[in-house]
């Protein structure tokens, strides 16, 4: 397994994130939100990108520490994912800022967007 976060697996252009908002898809946790589009037949791999807005934690090193918590959830679990673009934004201050509480948080957002979804008969 590979100890680093690559290249391949983030969204690193404008392009890519407002791609993924644009699909309109997204699953709200407790403190994070999950924002997701599907990747085009043949890719086989999911991307990451994150959003931690400065409105709700103010600290750089608060930021930078949900992103890393996010990042390395992520990269653990990356081989059990589907093909698709993650979107993941801050949506609610957490206070205290809890790494157990932000990676709990981001697990259980994987876990329902694998759920397989029940047909609805209309």
């Amino acid at each position: 397994m590979e100890q680093t976060f690559a290249r391949r697996y983030r969204l690193t252009k404008t392009d890519e994130f407002s791609s993924v908002f644009g699909f309109r898809k997204a699953i709200r946790g407790k403190l994070l939100m999950l924002h997701y589009q599907p990747r085009p037949e043949g890719s086989s791999e999911a991307r990451l990108g994150l959003v931690v807005a400065k409105k709700l934690l103010k600290r750089a090193v608060d930021r930078n520490k949900v992103k890393r918590v996010v990042r390395e959830q992520f990269r653990l679990r990356l081989a059990g994912l589907p093909a698709v673009d993650l979107v993941i934004r801050l949506a609610a201050k957490p206070v205290p800022l809890d790494s157990k509480l932000l990676a709990e948080d981001f697990l259980a957002l994987l876990n329902k967007l694998q759920r397989p979804r029940p047909k609805r008969e209309d």
